[in-house]
């Protein structure tokens, strides 16, 4: 059971080689035959009109209906020199001379003598095969004209059995099918290698196959051919390599959904143990003191609105999240954007003093896209600049075309920190940054990818940082230059 596939295939290479050996042998069999009935046709044939030719001689030479001494002589000696059994008959089937030495009668004449004879009186030589009851076989009957002159006096028949044809016939299938046989065997045992070598592969596909189905994922045919099962093996190793990739997606997205579980669990116990205790000193009239009373008051409600802060930008990251959540796309002024943006962001932290800079080149373009959605990730990157920037250093918005840029001037973003700004509650822990939630990069991100913009940010260390916001063909019209 095993080999299944290599026995049935095994058997129909040899099922076909056999149709195929029987097929040829017929052929051969018939081709053999009719060709050397064909030559033995032309022998008699040759024969016949010699002797028809001799004996047209002698009628020639007779005078008055008698016949000279020679014709006798060579009627004794006709059947030898013919090799065939000789009639020579006129036009009503009449025997006008035999060898004296093995005389003749009517019934002894071939089945289809009379047809023959009657072409023959036409003026033709003619041949005629069938079956002879007396001799119990095949035979092959010639007859051609003997004449006196222009007239035809008579036909002769030579009669000779095909016994001898089908017998070399015979030996020569009985060799074909010895050669054939051979032939076979030989091509069973090639058949039965090639088999094994074309389901060689096969296995190894199989076994690829049964192991990704038990999960393992590094699976690989190790199958090199340009055929049909390479390509069979290709398509299999590039499903392992998706399915080792989507494994690999699988358990980074599950590692994620733990470390955003165990985020939101921590970034919700502080603000909830700070007003719960709060509360409870109140309840407990621990704190009994107006201005102390006031003091709780304040801080319950500070830690209420970064909950509440906490809770819209988990509520945006979902919904930006989610596919069949629906932007308003719509024609808007990227120049007008920006400047709206700058306007509100000069009143983020007016107790820093920070001058929030804008500097426009080019001509304005219009793009698609959600005018609040924009907005809002604007506000995020000016919020950050705004926020790490120290007192009184300028923020700079620099607009040229279809690219946004937004620097600051502070302690930057480390190197190694630089590729995951842009994750959930990636936050930076410092006395400027006590009030963030770690999602607004990550909102921001979500806007872009939803509008198909690339964000990307850049920073040296003491130096600045700076984010760049590049809008694409698709949110932008094809007459903007990039």
């Amino acid at each position: 059971m095993k080999h299944k596939m290599s026995i049935k295939l095994a058997l129909y290479f040899a099922a076909a080689l056999l149709v195929f050996s029987m097929i040829v042998g017929s052929i051969f069999t018939t081709l053999f035959r009719n060709y050397t009935i064909e030559l033995h046709q032309a022998e008699l044939e040759e024969r016949a009109v010699i002797m028809a030719a001799n004996l047209s001689e002698f009628v020639s030479g007779t005078n008055g209906g008698r016949m000279q001494g020679g014709y006798g002589a060579y009627l004794r000696f006709l059947d030898e020199i013919a090799m065939a059994d000789v009639w020579i008959v006129n036009e009503d089937l009449e025997l006008m001379a035999q060898n004296p030495m093995m005389p003749r009668n009517y019934s002894e004449l071939p089945p289809d003598a009379a047809d023959v004879v009657k072409t023959v009186f036409e003026g033709s030589t003619t041949f005629s095969e069938g079956f002879s009851g007396l001799l119990e076989t095949s035979t092959l009957t010639v007859g051609t004209p003997i004449r006196s002159g222009e007239r035809i006096v008579g036909a002769l028949l030579l009669h000779a059995p095909v016994s001898g044809i089908d017998a070399g016939v015979g030996q020569g299938l009985k060799i074909l099918t010895i050669s054939v046989t051979m032939a076979l065997l030989l091509s069973i045992l090639l058949s039965v290698a090639l088999v094994f070598q074309f389901t060689k592969p096969l296995k190894k596909i199989n076994q690829a196959a049964l192991r990704l189905a038990e999960g393992d994922y590094s699976a690989r045919t190790q199958v090199q051919q340009e055929d049909e099962i390479g390509e069979l093996a290709k398509v299999m190793d590039g499903l392992s390599q998706r399915l080792d990739q989507a494994s690999r997606e699988s358990e980074r997205m599950q590692k994620m959904r733990q470390d955003f579980v165990a985020n939101i669990s921590h970034e919700l116990r502080t603000p909830v143990t700070v007003i719960r205790g709060s509360l409870e000193a109140l309840c407990d009239r621990v704190v009994n003191e107006p201005g102390q009373i006031e003091a709780y008051h304040q801080q319950m409600l500070k830690e209420s609105l970064y909950l509440q802060r906490l809770v819209n930008d988990l509520l945006d990251l979902s919904r930006l999240q989610n596919a069949d959540f629906k932007i308003e796309m719509q024609e808007i002024s990227l120049c007008e954007l920006v400047q709206d943006a700058v306007r509100s962001a000069r009143q983020l932290d007016p107790s820093k003093s920070i001058e929030v800079q804008q500097d426009t080149e080019g001509a304005s373009c219009m793009i698609r896209g959600d005018y609040g959605r924009l907005r809002q990730m604007l506000l995020i990157l000016l919020d950050n600049a705004v926020k790490f920037s120290p007192a009184s250093r300028p923020v700079t918005v620099l607009h040229n075309g279809a690219q946004v840029a937004i620097r600051n001037e502070g302690a930057g973003i480390p190197a190694e920190a630089l590729p995951f700004i842009f994750d959930r509650f990636q936050k930076e822990r410092s006395e400027e940054n006590k009030s963030g939630t770690g999602l607004g990069l990550a909102i921001a991100k979500e806007i872009a990818e939803r509008h198909q913009i690339h964000i990307s940010a850049s920073s040296q260390p003491g130096h600045m940082t700076e984010f760049r916001v590049r809008f694409s063909k698709e949110t932008g019209h094809q007459d903007l230059s990039f």
